[in-house]
């Protein structure tokens, strides 16, 4: 059963404006390992903007509650190539709470917009 869905955009370039103006933003938002390729290099911003994207896909497919830490939630990517998403703390307790056993998650870059669609799933 599909509790929630959720769907954003972020334009790339906006979105680097503000991570180059405000430094800290990054760590804000952003867990280590979604900082960083397995390469050990940075992530780019398209995909940054892109995970950026699908923890606000999350928040509205949870009903966008007050109170959520945005490293709470954080995209990882399986061997495939595949994004999912892993949950913890105001995360884990808010999907808990309208029963989420499981998520599905799209991310795309193209034209200057990143994307994401989120579901949340029963």
């Amino acid at each position: 059963m599909i509790i929630g869905v959720g769907i954003d955009v972020a334009e790339i370039e906006r979105f680097g404006a503000s991570l180059e103006r405000t430094p800290e933003l990054a760590a804000r938002l952003f867990t280590p390992g979604e900082l960083v390729l397995p390469s050990g290099q940075r992530r780019g911003v398209a995909s940054l903007a892109a995970r950026f994207a699908a923890k606000e896909a999350l928040a509205k497919a949870l009903g966008a509650p007050v109170g959520l830490h945005w490293t709470d939630a954080e995209v990882c990517v399986e061997d495939s190539g595949r994004p999912v998403l892993r949950v913890t703390g105001t995360v884990a307790a808010r999907a808990a709470e309208l029963g989420v056993k499981s998520w599905h998650v799209s991310l795309s870059h193209d034209a200057g917009v990143a994307s994401a669609v989120v579901i949340a799933e029963g």
